[in-house]
């Protein structure tokens, strides 16, 4: 067992560094990585129920409740109740958490760009396509119950 030769151990490597780059630059603005699926879902002001939202950001629904919880109490998140659906809620983001949006894009850019920096614009290009690959096959793999 060689874990350079394990994509599954690379990438899971790669997105722990992610993770810890990402907090460390949100945490001024009292944000961390595990919100930013939120304010990518999010982002552009619309409201979603959490059932929307689970299959958007592919987490568990436990981890989402627990998410969107600490969210609302921390005043990033707001619920409404769901007119086309009594039983469920919409959730948004705060004008908080709106104004926190740019330190999220700047936080995100420069983690992307120093992860990327030792690869040429073209196999930065590539390393992406790739990725998109990688997921999409483990979607569908997923979803076949593989």
């Amino acid at each position: 067992m060689e874990r350079e030769k394990s994509a599954g151990y690379l990438t899971n490597w790669a997105a722990r560094l992610f993770a810890k780059g990402m907090d460390r630059r949100l945490r001024e603005a009292g944000l961390s990585s595990g919100q930013l699926p939120l304010f990518f879902a999010l982002g552009d002001g619309r409201a979603l129920s959490q059932k929307a939202l689970v299959e958007i950001v592919s987490i568990e629904q436990s981890t989402m409740a627990a998410t969107l919880s600490r969210m609302e109490r921390d005043g990033l998140i707001e619920r409404a109740a769901n007119p086309d659906d009594g039983r469920s809620a919409l959730f948004k983001l705060t004008p908080v958490a709106l104004k926190k949006a740019g330190v999220v894009e700047e936080a995100v850019a420069t983690g992307n760009a120093e992860a990327l920096s030792g690869l040429s614009k073209a196999d930065q290009k590539a390393f992406l396509a790739m990725l998109r690959s990688v997921i999409s096959s483990l979607e569908k793999s997923e979803t076949e119950g593989r």
